[in-house]
């Protein structure tokens, strides 16, 4: 999952005054005022919220909706939590932005489930808060969701390694995320229904947290339990490339197929280099702009947006299958981000 600004002082004081040290703050724009949803110069506030602000999918969410700000007119407070998981930190980024008078949120929850109370508060305020990426759970605790498909980017890769095999006995691994993160879930299960199989189908799921390092340190426990194999999904590219790592200690990396989603430059160009097999694409940076536009227009003329909005995957591979629909390393590399 991808993610540079100028500090503001003013709201990293506000993060020490609250004790979050896990927590990072920043804001772009110009314009100064608090308690209202604009600015002096009349610029809307939008508040974004990632998971972390070193993941290169978080990054480049940040960049969108940098951009998106400057052209709409709109000032941005920033904020992420030291790691994935920070449920705490994003709680506080949360209520200083709503104190702040921001007029809409997007926030990538950190969990799905424990972040509902707090968006609860500030939608109760007036304040718009858009999911980014990662569905809230319920998904109707925000207003609306802007994200991959996360259901279709695990049934593709599912779909494609299935073909790839060709009828070959399958011996599954699964590097999963993390329980209760719902993108997670979409995407383990996604690939399962893709690839036509069960959980009681996989030998071997360990949770990796998207961690390239803890993705190496489970394929080697995978391959400890189960020697033979022969197919690993990933959560992310991160993840994927531990997994290759690993199986290439054992010399087993020309004969197990890899599989993931994100589609960052690292991970297409590892989908290039044959180190993974193929890869489903999503696009940050347009979750994050299509966020801002819609916190524009609320703070304009009160239009809320609603429901679910699909910003898009397409499966990258140099190593077509047939029936599956694909695009190449070329598109892939074009489009990628991080």
């Amino acid at each position: 999952m991808s993610r540079t600004t100028r500090l503001s002082s003013s709201l990293l004081r506000v993060a020490a005054a609250t004790g979050v040290a896990a927590l990072t703050l920043t804001a772009c724009g110009s314009g100064s005022g608090s308690g209202s949803s604009s600015s002096g110069s009349g610029e809307v506030k939008v508040g974004l919220i990632t998971k972390t602000d070193t993941n290169p999918f978080f990054v480049k969410m940040k960049e969108g909706a940098e951009k998106a700000a400057k052209e709409n007119g709109a000032k941005l407070s920033t904020a992420a939590g030291k790691f994935d998981g920070d449920n705490a930190g994003q709680v506080t980024a949360i209520e200083n932005m709503v104190a702040a008078g921001v007029k809409g949120i997007l926030i990538t929850p950190s969990d799905s489930k424990a972040i509902v109370p707090a968006i609860a508060k500030a939608r109760a305020k007036g304040v718009l808060v858009i999911a980014l990426d990662t569905p809230t759970d319920p998904q109707s605790a925000v207003d609306a969701l802007f994200a991959t498909d996360n259901l279709k980017a695990g049934q593709l890769i599912g779909e494609y390694a299935k073909a790839a095999m060709k009828g070959k006995a399958a011996k599954i691994a699964t590097l999963d995320l993390a329980p209760g993160v719902s993108v997670g879930v979409q995407r383990h299960d996604g690939f399962l229904k893709g690839f036509g199989a069960t959980d009681k189908d996989v030998l071997c799921a360990q949770d990796t947290g998207g961690d390239q390092a803890k993705g190496q340190t489970a394929m080697e426990n995978c391959l400890q339990k189960s020697p033979d194999i022969n197919v690993v999904y990933t959560i992310n590219e991160p993840a994927a490339l531990g997994a290759y790592t690993a199986l290439k200690a054992k010399g087993r990396e020309k004969d197990v197929l890899i599989v993931s989603v994100d589609g960052g430059c690292t991970g297409t160009q590892a989908v290039k280099d044959g180190k993974i097999a193929a890869t489903s694409q999503q696009y940050p940076l347009k979750m994050a702009a299509e966020g801002v536009k819609a916190v524009v227009t609320y703070a304009k003329d009160g239009k809320k947006a609603s429901g679910y909005t699909d910003t898009g995957v397409t499966l990258i591979s140099d190593k077509a299958q047939d029936g599956v629909t694909s695009k190449d390393t070329a598109y892939g590399l074009e489009n990628c981000w991080g």
